[in-house]
């Protein structure tokens, strides 16, 4: 087989696991037409009765942000929400295929329109997945995203590397990767019985205290619905994580891997954390794009996700940094600012939105993952057993 008929495979049997006669809606980006092709094929060919395509294109993007208005790029359209409504009703799976086809092409446009988008679109979607809809994302390799990745167009390298961070490599990808599922979900039982309250990261240039809900859930690995189908959110995957108490975050965190927000990349990333809040920012590259990105909504400067990697991340030894937060997330701890998941606490999936902003989880029209481990990074959990070493200079020890 392939390895792009063996990446369909994985995504459509191991990542949204199809079942016969369901709807799938795949969202890919032109540059992924040969992927995209792919993964529909193996959609039908595991029983789906129907595949939607829904494409997007970075020039016509750049077109949108250059002649658009902030008001206008961020517009509710009710077409769209009745859309997401009837595919959540309809019992649909969804995938999205990411890779950025070009990382600089909304260079040197104004950041807040670069930011602008409809929160309320993506804030129904995040209730659809939330509520049952089984999804997985996945980077798609195209010769932009190579170009970012090795300084020249080689698809077929970046193919390897991402071939063997997605496990394509052995010989039954979907069954390693219900194993590796296995092993993280283990880490997260192991997590959840220590009943952390807190975490502490230090690392070259981080030294970041976040606390902890009552009721603290980990996950790692896969994620079962409520149907009792398992299917894979990411893939890859190799973090266990779990969201915080979104008033208690101190400290300062430094970016160790590049990330691309709003199409635009940000390097060198250095954040404040005062009661919680995001308070300051300053990066090498893109800082305005990372403050004009955390003015989208209240929630956008609180912490939703912490999560903890090390250096045995199949990512990690690939010795690449991929510009693909999908994958160099899962390459070393990070966290994530803006919306958390409710599945994080004990009886978070059954709350109102309202209940769990009560308690403490946030919530936001974005999530954006920052990389702040890799070598030197420790993790400390606290909690009614005291403190607990979880990471020790980037490996796992708990």
């Amino acid at each position: 087989m392939a390895l792009i008929e063996r990446f369909a495979d994985l995504v459509v049997r191991g990542g949204i696991n199809v079942q016969p006669g369901q709807g799938v809606v795949l969202h890919t980006g032109t540059a992924h037409v040969e992927i995209a092709r792919a993964v529909t094929e193996a959609a039908y060919a595991a029983g789906a009765a129907w595949v939607e395509p829904i494409w997007s294109d970075g020039p016509m993007r750049r077109s949108a942000v250059t002649h658009s208005s902030v008001e206008q790029l961020s517009a509710v359209r009710p077409w769209a929400l009745t859309r997401i409504a009837e595919w959540r009703e309809a019992g649909a799976a969804w995938i999205r295929l990411l890779g950025e086809a070009d990382p600089h092409l909304l260079d040197g446009l104004d950041p807040a329109r670069v930011a602008a988008y409809p929160a309320e679109e993506s804030q129904a979607m995040r209730r659809a997945i939330f509520g049952g809809m089984r999804w997985t994302v996945v980077g798609a390799p195209n010769p932009g995203w190579a170009r970012q990745v090795f300084g020249e167009p080689d698809v077929e390298r970046l193919w390897q590397v991402v071939g063997t961070a997605m496990r394509l490599d052995l010989d039954d990808p979907v069954a390693a990767w219900q194993q590796r599922a296995e092993m993280l979900a283990e880490r997260g039982r192991r997590l959840d019985e220590l009943e952390l309250t807190e975490l502490r990261y230090v690392g070259e240039g981080t030294d970041l205290t976040v606390g902890l809900l009552p009721g603290t859930r980990w996950t790692g690995g896969g994620v079962v619905d409520d149907a009792g189908i398992p299917y894979l959110p990411n893939i890859p995957t190799e973090e266990v994580f779990t969201s915080p108490d979104r008033t208690r975050a101190d400290g300062v965190l430094r970016m160790t891997r590049p990330v691309v927000i709003s199409g635009q990349v940000v390097t060198g990333l250095r954040v404040t954390l005062a009661g919680g809040r995001i308070t300051e920012v300053s990066a090498d590259e893109g800082a305005d794009v990372v403050r004009a990105h955390l003015e989208t909504d209240e929630g956008a400067r609180h912490l939703g996700e912490v999560a903890l990697v090390d250096k045995d991340s199949r990512i990690a030894r690939a010795g690449v940094v991929f510009h693909n937060m999908l994958f160099d997330e899962n390459a070393a701890c990070h966290v994530a600012w803006g919306q958390s998941f409710p599945f994080a606490v004990a009886g978070g999936a059954s709350m109102t939105e309202q209940q769990r902003v009560g308690l403490g989880l946030n919530m936001s029209s974005v999530h954006t993952d920052v990389v702040i481990g890799g070598e030197g990074i420790s993790v400390v959990g606290r909690g009614p057993r005291g403190s607990t070493d979880l990471i020790r200079n980037d490996e796992w020890v708990l």
